[in-house]
């Protein structure tokens, strides 16, 4: 049982920064614009928080700092695939090339340096006595509970208010909503900023919390790993929770194997959470051959609105 507590809550830990990353990727998308730039977003947003803690010893400010990041990308990538309606793809792609040099250019300078502040613990003692719940939940951080009340949020905003209704239908056929009166372009503006500042919160979360120093590409894919999860949860936020959870279970029980001394290499226990991600997305496609994908049905073509249907 220990153990599992112990599986449990790393794979908190390792899912949490891709929470971030599907929520604002899921976010994004629902509004029928493509995010492959996640991995160059996340590198910046965890270089821009390294960068103004060691400056500054002061966690808010350095997620702050990944915010506005996050939002000046997400603006450059809202004004490439929705003014001028470049390839989402190449957009996309761009921001991650982009994101990936300026990060590694950045970063020289601080590289292996420990961060002076952490992101502060939310203590619940009550909790404590309660068996399970107690090891897990009694002494998260501020991130971790944020991350739990933005699926809350955004399932209900998706699917219990007006506004979701208008972006379910901005996703699946943007002539109807603009017929409707809701502003497309600006929609799509909001969503993608919105959703790009969640994915650098996810790499300012890698860094600040879980592993607090910045290193070279320490994303390690898992930007590219956050957009097969937006896949795997069917662009739905508690889906993606339990997404992100089971890749950080995977990654946390590769490190469990290495702890016991077993004889396999590391590099293959590195690769389980990517060959099983994989593999789970073949057997998803097969068994859901011939139905419904659950994505936006418009995602990926631009809206020209003189083109009404």
């Amino acid at each position: 049982m220990e153990m599992i507590i112990q599986i449990a809550a790393a794979a908190m830990s390792a899912g949490t920064p891709l929470l971030f990353a599907v929520l604002g990727g899921l976010l994004i998308e629902r509004s029928g614009i493509i995010q492959l730039g996640a991995e160059g977003v996340m590198l910046m947003g965890a270089v821009a928080a390294a960068l103004c803690c060691i400056r500054t010893g002061s966690p808010a400010a350095a997620l702050a700092a990944a915010l506005a990041v996050g939002a000046t990308l997400g603006l450059l990538h809202a004004f490439l695939t929705v003014s001028l309606r470049v390839n989402q793809i190449v957009s996309g792609l761009a921001l991650t090339l982009f994101g990936s040099g300026l990060s590694a250019f950045l970063g020289r300078s601080i590289a292996g340096q420990p961060m002076p502040g952490a992101v502060p613990k939310l203590d619940l003692p009550f909790l404590e006595p309660v068996p399970a719940a107690g090891d897990l939940f009694a002494h998260l951080d501020a991130l971790t509970w944020l991350s739990f009340a933005l699926v809350i949020g955004m399932h209900l905003y998706l699917y219990r208010t007006s506004w979701g209704l208008h972006l379910r239908a901005l996703g699946d056929s943007p002539q109807t909503a603009d017929v409707m009166g809701i502003p497309v372009a600006a929609f799509r503006y909001g969503c993608v900023i919105a959703g790009t500042m969640l994915i650098a919160l996810g790499g300012a979360d890698l860094l600040l919390v879980y592993a607090p120093a910045w290193i070279e590409d320490m994303t390690a894919g898992r930007g590219w790993i956050a957009v097969a999860l937006i896949i795997f949860a069917r662009w739905n936020p508690l889906r993606a929770l339990l997404a992100a959870y089971f890749f950080g279970a995977l990654d946390a029980l590769g490190f469990r194997i290495q702890l016991i001394g077993s004889d396999i290499p590391s590099y293959f226990l590195k690769m389980i959470p990517y060959v099983v991600t994989i593999l789970m997305l073949m057997y998803l496609g097969w068994r859901n051959r011939g139905k419904p994908s659950g994505a936006p049905e418009s995602l990926g073509v631009p809206y020209i609105r003189e083109q009404r249907l």
